[in-house]
């Protein structure tokens, strides 16, 4: 993968940096000119750190200058986020605040569309966007694994074990979707749609690396994890129905509909046994279990409403 197209003037000298290093002043002396100009920056910042471009050097990764300037879009991202976080926490027994803390926030339903009334183009347009986060499925909560409690540690990589295809390459939740994308003739290659993809889901990738990538903010990665594997099953066969609706290869259909089965026995582990067994041993990070969660149903609804809307008209 290519470091992506710059959006404004940050993304356009950090890329020519990164591709080309000669001094780093204007990295750190050029404001980004919007939020899609920072979070494509971001977004690229984060990449260094799983699969890196073909056209950067893997030392970079740790070049100074290139995480300070990450460490300040990711504070006035994360102060973003928090910021549209203002419903009260939750009390009560863990799984069961957080059960009913999802279903109150359900939003507009891009599954429902794709099951009913979406047509040909509107479908590969929602894969190509799905794809930037489908083909690397799970690897932003491995990042949290070894900053956990035993027991959490353990019921974490019961769930992963499953992402990442039980030890079988072929059944990896990442292959099956790309090999989906090859079957509708899209491009299969990690990264490949990113130049096209809206802020809205830029969002959603830097909020999972964002969480991953930061101890302090283990509790937020699982209840994002949490919130995403309870809004997964239902709209999963729904999108699967959509597919055969249409008649879209069932190699994309199959993606789907391992998730129908799977993520419905997900759902409980992450939020009964993995954000359970989280708040029991570390009860102070309740609040950041909940905060993951809404940013993962809210940043779902924000590219929901996009994309319902762009349809529409």
């Amino acid at each position: 993968m290519l470091t992506p197209k710059g959006r404004g003037s940050l993304s356009e000298v950090v890329f020519e940096s990164m591709r080309e290093p000669s001094g780093w002043d204007a990295v750190l002396r050029t404001i980004a000119d919007d939020d899609d100009d920072l979070q494509i920056t971001l977004w690229a910042l984060y990449e260094l750190h799983y699969r890196g471009f073909d056209d950067v050097d893997d030392d970079l990764e740790w070049q100074p200058e290139l995480i300070e300037l990450r460490r300040s879009l990711e504070s006035a991202f994360e102060a973003s986020l928090r910021d549209r976080f203002t419903t009260p926490v939750p009390q009560g027994d863990l799984a069961e605040s957080l059960f009913a803390y999802v279903e109150e926030h359900d939003g507009p339903s891009l599954a429902r569309h794709v099951q009913r009334d979406a047509d040909h183009e509107q479908v590969l347009e929602l894969l190509r966007m799905r794809s930037i986060y489908h083909l690397k499925e799970s690897d932003p909560t491995a990042w949290v694994v070894p900053r956990l409690p035993v027991r959490t540690q353990a019921a974490l990589m019961e769930l992963q074990f499953d992402e990442y295809g039980c030890g079988d390459p072929h059944r990896l939740h990442a292959e099956l979707f790309a090999r989906g994308m090859d079957a509708c003739g899209l491009r299969p290659e990690y990264g490949a749609y990113i130049d096209d993809a809206p802020i809205e889901i830029l969002e959603q990738n830097n909020a999972m690396s964002l969480f991953g990538l930061h101890r302090r903010l283990r509790g937020a990665a699982l209840g994002h994890l949490a919130a995403f594997e309870m809004t997964s099953s239902i709209p999963s066969r729904q999108i699967a129905q959509g597919l055969s609706r249409l008649e879209l290869p069932a190699a994309m259909a199959d993606y789907y509909l391992e998730h129908v089965e799977a993520d419905a026995v997900h759902e409980q582990l992450a939020a009964r046994t993995i954000c359970g067994s989280l708040i029991e041993d570390e009860p102070e990070l309740r609040e950041d279990v909940f905060f993951g969660a809404f940013t993962c149903l809210d940043l779902e609804a924000r590219f929901a409403h996009r994309m319902l809307h762009e349809w529409a008209a």
